[in-house]
């Protein structure tokens, strides 16, 4: 008699991401000796809400960091949307495009 063949483990389904949670940019003009950075991320906080983390400055460098804690994640959603736009409007491109 064969041995019975085990399953295969059940795997939990994951929730895929509809909206973006990290976002690299860079404005990159040589002319002007500008080679800037700005990247955001949604990151969870130790109380239920969501910190929006910006990070900016020159290329090559630690740059400034702020954190912005928001209680629904809709709303820090929202917020990281709110900063592509601005700063897509201000020149920056995602970091690897041409």
């Amino acid at each position: 008699m064969p041995k019975p063949v085990p399953k295969a483990p059940v795997r939990p389904p994951c929730q895929l991401s509809l909206f973006p949670e990290t976002a690299a940019l860079v404005r990159v003009d040589p002319a002007t000796n500008c080679w800037r950075f700005y990247s955001l991320s949604l990151q969870p906080d130790l109380f239920g809400g969501t910190a929006l983390v910006r990070q900016w400055g020159r290329i090559g460098t630690a740059g400034r960091q702020v954190c912005a804690l928001y209680d629904d994640a809709g709303q820090a959603w929202d917020a990281l949307a709110r900063q592509l736009r601005v700063k897509r409007r201000r020149g920056y491109r995602d970091r690897g495009a041409g």
